[in-house]
């Protein structure tokens, strides 16, 4: 249960690629209503709120934000509705690519997708037809510096999938996303503090690229991310051994 991540090159997270505090706000609104809308307003028993609630939180959003973002999903308050969509395809170099978004336009979102996969001359699939090779995985993100030893001794008897190190985000444990607030309270209770929680798409095959495949796949991915109704962007590509993967998180 251990071994070097390429986490940093699987994911690109809006959290920690908007350099622009309004530009994440607008994402994590969204993610509070749309699973507010999905699963009630409660985040005590609608984990996906409690998570994206989190986030916000972490963002420093103010509580009254946060309030009224998630009683628009619960329908208390007038506001836009968004849809959540998933496009599936492939970028140069077979490299597969899902979409996450959360649109009040489906149209409009497709266009401007589409047009991304045709500029930098990616394919745009079917439903399904890359998904297959993602998994979802809860992640709890630990301190660099962490006892791991002692952390994994604590984690082994709660059904940890994997753990393993990252250049960005430090220990990292894996698990079922169902248990990520459960395993992370206990883990809290033995002093644990985990820096971010997250639930993520990961392909446990990776292709790996070159300097110059890997500039353009990179610049794909953030031409997707620029997108107003893009949440996240999931890839199998394998950065590692270039250097536009200290770029990516």
């Amino acid at each position: 249960m251990a071994g070097h991540s390429k986490w940093a090159n699987i994911q690109h997270r809006k959290k920690a690629q908007d350099a622009k505090r309004s530009r994440l706000f607008t994402v994590l609104i969204r993610e509070i209503s749309s699973a507010a809308r999905v699963g009630g307003a409660n985040p005590e028993s609608n984990p996906r709120l409690r998570l994206a609630v989190d986030k916000a939180v972490a963002a420093n959003m103010s509580k009254d934000v946060i309030a009224r973002a998630m009683k628009r999903g619960a329908g208390e308050l007038e506001g836009e509705s968004y849809e959540e969509i998933r496009y599936e395809g492939f970028a140069p170099h077979g490299v597969a690519l899902m979409v996450d978004c959360l649109s009040d336009n489906r149209n409009r979102t497709v266009a401007e997708v589409r047009r991304v996969f045709t500029r930098f001359h990616g394919n745009l699939g079917q439903s399904g037809s890359v998904s297959h090779l993602f998994r979802s995985r809860g992640i709890l993100s630990y301190a660099a510096d962490v006892d791991e030893e002692h952390l994994l001794t604590v984690a082994v008897g709660m059904d940890i999938e994997d753990m393993r190190n990252d250049d960005a985000m430090g220990t990292q444990l894996l698990l079922a996303p169902t248990r990520l607030f459960e395993v992370r309270e206990q883990l809290e209770q033995h002093g644990f503090q985990a820096h971010s929680a997250d639930v993520a798409e990961e392909a446990d095959n990776l292709i790996a690229l070159d300097e110059e495949k890997a500039t353009m796949v990179k610049s794909m991915m953030d031409a997707l991310l620029a997108l107003d109704d893009v949440q996240a962007v999931y890839s199998n590509a394998d950065f590692s051994n270039c250097p536009v993967a200290a770029t990516t998180v």
